[in-house]
């Protein structure tokens, strides 16, 4: 009895919205709490965000208009068709659909049958009857059940069990948008890798040549040891640099070939590093990313299911109320089971409740409860870090374009320092030395470079990723984009 009271002065009875179906219709008591979005106040703007706000944001484009690389947009299809990660997410959203329909299933008349076929000897201690007696027995019988959901206690098993069913596909939709992007990086580091195995090429050529003619000079008595030494030093370090590169190529196609969900192979490139141009980045407004983000939204699906599981452990303190009934036949003629006149029925009502369970209810609800507290901090935890990874994109974005121009002024200054040097070699006014100085800045400085580029395209993606980018399209509009 205290339980019940507890129950009661705790969550209440909530009147819901209007049910769904025939057997919702009849009951609409509920108790427990109804959900309510905890509340969460998102700034303004994002942090490092510059420019006029815009409603539009780049998480409103689709990935194939993000980056106009027919390549990489192949290469994106053929993930969303064949990552068996996402196989995995798709057939949990199934599983989870027929679940909804398990927690459901109670609210209608569960309808059984059953049949017995026997032999039996017996003896019956009756003047005339004989003494010991052999009789066959034959029965056939139909039964239902009907549990009334009086206190809502299906019914939130059942907005539970939807509410994982939306986080599951939630959990679906990060995986395709974290798919998207991880292609995207792929791509683009091995475009960098590419970039980076012709500077090593291109530095490993101008050193064979510095060999020679260091190696040239000190046969012929111009020169010492030393420059030959030095100059086969950078050699065999450019060949080194070349089969590192050709190595983290192969294992950066091994990677895309694993996300695109095929044996290891080469993949086909599209326009080169230098070629890429990233797009106009505007974010939108702050609070479309609760409403874009899948991992926000499934963080909210577990609130719902949290809040429904709550209803349920309150629903455990009050009686169940059912109605079954029976009907069937039995003779001692399989025959006559049906048309014989011996027949079985019956019709029950039944009341059962708890009245002593040494605190499981009670602690079941605490624990309830004390899992819904924990979903809402994870809630407000999953939106404080899709703010931070915004912010972290567009600080990205916005210091690249600052590197990149300082790095591009910093090549262009090493080629000249390497046309001076040959011009003061030739001339006879410098040694060899000064321009294998030169071009030992140079070529670090453009690998640099390089990756700075990269990393341009990289923070789109990242921010695109952040940004919970493609969600305004439906599942109708992806699959035909596939």
């Amino acid at each position: 009895m205290a339980g019940i009271v507890l129950a009661m002065s705790v969550a209440g009875c909530a009147p819901t919205s209007e049910p769904q179906g025939i057997w919702g219709k009849m009951w609409r008591l509920e108790v427990g709490p109804d959900y309510k979005r905890p509340q969460v106040t998102p700034v303004s703007e994002f942090r490092s965000e510059v420019g006029p706000k815009e409603a539009a944001s780049l998480a409103d484009l689709p990935w194939w208009n993000v980056f106009k690389d027919q390549s990489l947009d192949s290469l994106i299809a053929a993930a969303l068709s064949h990552n068996y990660d996402l196989q995995t997410a798709t057939a949990r959203v199934e599983q989870a659909r027929a679940l909804v329909w398990v927690a459901a299933s109670p609210l209608y008349p569960q309808l059984g049958y059953e049949g017995f076929a026997g032999r039996e000897k017996t003896f019956i201690p009756i003047e005339g009857a004989g003494g010991n007696i052999t009789f066959n027995a034959f029965a056939g019988l139909f039964s239902a059940v009907w549990e009334l959901d009086v206190w809502g206690r299906i019914r939130r098993s059942t907005e539970a069990a939807r509410a994982e069913l939306f986080a599951q596909e939630d959990v679906r939709r990060g995986i395709m948008l974290t798919l998207v992007s991880d292609v995207a990086a792929a791509y683009f580091r091995l475009l960098e890798l590419d970039r980076e195995l012709a500077i090593a090429q291109e530095s490993s050529q101008v050193y064979k040549q510095t060999l020679e003619l260091f190696t040239d000079r000190f046969r012929l008595g111009k020169d010492s040891k030393l420059p030959v030494s030095r100059a086969e030093a950078n050699y065999q370090a450019s060949l080194a640099d070349i089969a590192r590169v050709r190595r983290e190529i192969t294992q950066e196609e091994n990677a895309i070939s694993v996300l695109l969900g095929q044996y290891p192979e080469p993949i086909r490139r599209g326009l080169d590093l230098s070629s890429q141009s990233p797009p106009i980045t505007p974010v939108g407004l702050t609070t479309d990313l609760a409403e874009r983000r899948p991992d926000i939204m499934q963080a909210e699906q577990n609130m719902i299911g949290a809040n429904a599981e709550i209803g349920v452990a309150v629903a455990n303190f009050f009686p169940r109320i059912g109605v079954s009934a029976l009907y069937g036949g039995q003779s001692p003629e399989i025959g006559d089971v049906v048309n014989g006149s011996f027949s079985i029925w019956n019709i029950i009502g039944d009341i059962s409740g708890p009245l002593f369970q040494g605190g499981r209810l009670v602690e079941s609800y605490y624990a309830q409860q004390a899992y819904w507290d924990s979903t809402i901090a994870q809630y407000k935890q999953t939106v404080l870090v899709a703010f931070r990874e915004v912010s972290d994109a567009l600080t990205a974005q916005q210091t690249l374009v600052v590197q990149r121009a300082a790095l591009e002024g910093r090549v262009r200054s090493l080629k000249e320092s390497v046309e001076l040097s040959l011009l003061r070699y030739n001339a006879g006014r410098a040694s060899y030395f000064e321009v294998l100085e030169a071009e030992q800045l140079l070529f670090p400085a453009q690998v640099t470079l390089a990756q700075t580029e990269r990393d341009q395209l990289l923070a789109v993606v990242d921010l695109y990723k952040a940004l919970g980018g493609g969600w305004n399209l439906t599942d109708e509009q992806w699959m035909a984009a596939r």
